[in-house]
Parts: structure tokens; sequence; C-alpha cells
């Protein structure tokens, strides 16, 4: 999969694809505290929310079809040293390299960008999700119990680091 695959920055004319793409995970469920689907003015307006301190890159194949995204970016919650990560993966295109691939285009920009450590907000029900970020080094170091979403699930969350230095 990965000989095909093409990671590179997002930009405004990639935000139709993506937040086609990310309806896509929305709809299915289990993945993401996102609960609404996006537009593409959704996804241009996050885009260029803090372009400074935000990263976004795109992987796609061979015909230009998107198979991930994932950005770094501020978050209330966190200090300035921090970037919030997000990834999100085609469904049944997880454990091919996907992930792996933009994770190694969003290390260097994190630096880039001044950013000491990522975090990992993560649904303790998306397994997946868990397994991806273990497996690129983050660790646990805290959680989030009853967090309620935009559809009124509850949901708890773990919170995964990885440093940069």
């Amino acid at each position: 999969m990965t000989g095909d695959l093409h990671v590179r920055p997002a930009h405004g004319l990639d935000a139709g694809g993506m937040a086609e793409f990310l309806c896509r995970i929305i709809r299915i469920g289990g993945t993401t505290a996102m609960t609404r689907p996006v537009t593409a003015t959704d996804m241009t307006d996050w885009m260029s929310s803090d372009p400074d301190r935000s990263a976004w890159h795109v992987a796609e194949d061979g015909q230009g079809r998107i198979l991930g995204f994932q950005l770094v970016g501020p978050a209330d919650y966190l200090p300035a040293a921090a970037a919030d990560i997000s990834t999100f993966v085609a469904p049944h295109k997880q454990g091919l390299g996907i992930g792996s691939r933009l994770f190694r285009a969003t290390v260097p920009a994190a630096r880039l960008l001044g950013y000491a450590w990522i975090n990992a907000n993560i649904r303790t029900d998306n397994d997946s999700g868990l397994t991806y970020y273990q497996s690129r080094g983050f660790q646990p170091y805290g959680s989030m119990t009853g967090v309620r979403l935009d559809d009124g699930q509850v949901v708890d969350k773990q919170l995964m680091r990885y440093d940069l230095d």
C-alpha cells in the first residue's frame, strides 16, 4: 500500500475532499468524538484558524483519492508547548502504513512549529486509535471521564503524550 501513497501538506483545495472523507468516518462512528457532519467551509475554517501553530498533511493514492489526513495544532486545554493531534485513516485501510507515513511528516512539522510534545486525546472505545498512538511511541499520562459528545453520548478518553525532543 505505501508504494503508491503520497503524503503532502494539505491546502485549501483539499477541504472539500477532506470534509467528505471525514463525514464518512463520522457516519460510521466509534473512532472520533465528532458526531456532526462537516462541510468544506468548516474544514477551510479549521485549516486557516491558526496557520502559524498548525500543520495539516494529507495522504492520497496514485489517483489522488484521500486515504487519510493528520493535523497538529494548539488546543485550549493544553499548554503552549503542546500540540494536539488528530488522525483520520480510511475505513478498511488501517494497518497499511497510512498513519505511519502521515506521522513521519507531522513530527518534523510540529518541531518546526516550536512544539515540545504532542498530545493525543483518544476515545477509550477506539481500540485502533489507542493501538496506533501507542505504536508511534505515545505514552499514557492522563484520562478524561464522562465526556459528553455533541450527540449526547458520554465517553471516556485516554490522554497520551509523545515527546519531540
